[in-house]
């Protein structure tokens, strides 16, 4: 079994100049701290499991969450995902605190932000703002370690992202649309927000698939912040301005509330409908012969692998091995739902 007394003497360094790099205590010379991490990996070296248990409980890792979760119910499944992983480390000493919010206010982001000045790592849904950026950018600068999770913004000193290919989501729905239709439709699109990256880049998507089928165009695209409500209302007023719309493309949430509008229109009249995410209401609409094909994201994956990849910084010491943690769609239909 590979020891920190073993790294030392190849090293040339102390055992506690050992410990101090390998759990991020103190400071160590920048060229030893890479020679002994060298070392210890190419020894295959791994703490043991007592010791990081004793060593991550004396300093509490504190891990906060800030999703715009609330009124949304694809959430439901990646707040699970995070409260499962984050119980399975509480023996660590890790604990978790979720700040949640409704829509896309940067400004309650911000103040939600604020509140985790003091955590050792950050998970976010993002919305896309300079000033959130450069929050990220600062934690980062400052030691915190941070994911994005559900929502990327690549442009920051982010960690890591874990989720879905948005652009690739798009471009899957536009090829499932066209599969529906025969490859004639005229098209309303259902927007979360401008604000989130990810829903432009659906839409980015799904137009770029589209060129690949003259027969499909889009009519308008209208934002219903994700409220369900709001969708409810927009999409209702939508399919009463544009009586040519034949297909919904859903790009987030709101999904419910869309159908309900549907639902208010002749069977003759209902466009064909294509959403995300297998939360309940969305499944009764696709029972209800409403929705006609779903794109599931993985949600309690996401939220697990994104308290692992806390876990492995905060107690193993461990940087992510890659930028991007891609969970693939799974296409949904009545018959697999």
């Amino acid at each position: 079994m590979v020891t920190m007394k073993k790294i030392a003497e190849l090293c040339g360094v102390s055992r506690g100049t050992v410990d101090r790099v390998l759990h991020g205590r103190g400071r160590v010379n920048a060229d030893t701290a890479a020679n002994i991490r060298r070392v210890a990996k190419e020894l295959g070296y791994e703490p043991n499991p007592a010791a990081k248990a004793l060593a991550a409980r004396k300093h509490q890792p504190r891990v906060c969450v800030i999703l715009p979760s609330e009124g949304n119910a694809f959430f439901d499944d990646v707040i699970r995902g995070l409260r499962t992983a984050a119980d399975e480390y509480k023996i660590y000493g890790l604990s978790m605190e979720l700040l949640t919010m409704k829509g896309y206010d940067p400004e309650r982001m911000l103040t939600l932000l604020d509140k985790a000045a003091d955590a050792d790592a950050v998970l976010i849904d993002p919305i896309d703002d300079a000033r959130i950026r450069e929050r990220i950018d600062a934690f980062v600068a400052a030691g915190k370690f941070v994911v994005t999770v559900n929502g990327d913004l690549p442009d920051s000193r982010r960690h890591c992202y874990v989720g879905s290919d948005y652009e690739n989501g798009g471009v899957t729905a536009c090829a499932i649309l066209d599969a529906f239709t025969h490859g004639h439709a005229v098209v309303g699109v259902v927007l979360g927000s401008r604000s989130i990256s990810g829903h432009r880049a659906r839409l980015e998507g799904f137009e770029q698939r589209m060129k690949k089928s003259p027969g499909l165009s889009i009519a308008v695209v209208v934002e219903n912040d994700d409220d369900e409500f709001t969708s409810f209302e927009r999409t209702k007023a939508m399919l009463q301005t544009h009586p040519d719309i034949t297909a919904l493309f859903l790009i987030a949430g709101g999904v419910y509330g869309a159908c309900r509008a549907v639902k208010e229109f002749a069977p003759e009249r209902r466009p064909t409908v294509i959403a995300f995410d297998s939360v309940p209401s969305t499944v009764e609409m696709m029972k209800e012969g409403i929705v006609q094909a779903i794109l599931y994201q993985h949600p309690y994956r996401q939220g697990h692998r994104a308290m692992e990849l806390a876990f492995d910084k905060l107690v193993n010491g461990r940087e992510p091995y890659k930028e991007m943690y891609i969970l693939n769609h799974e296409i949904r239909l009545l018959e697999n739902v």
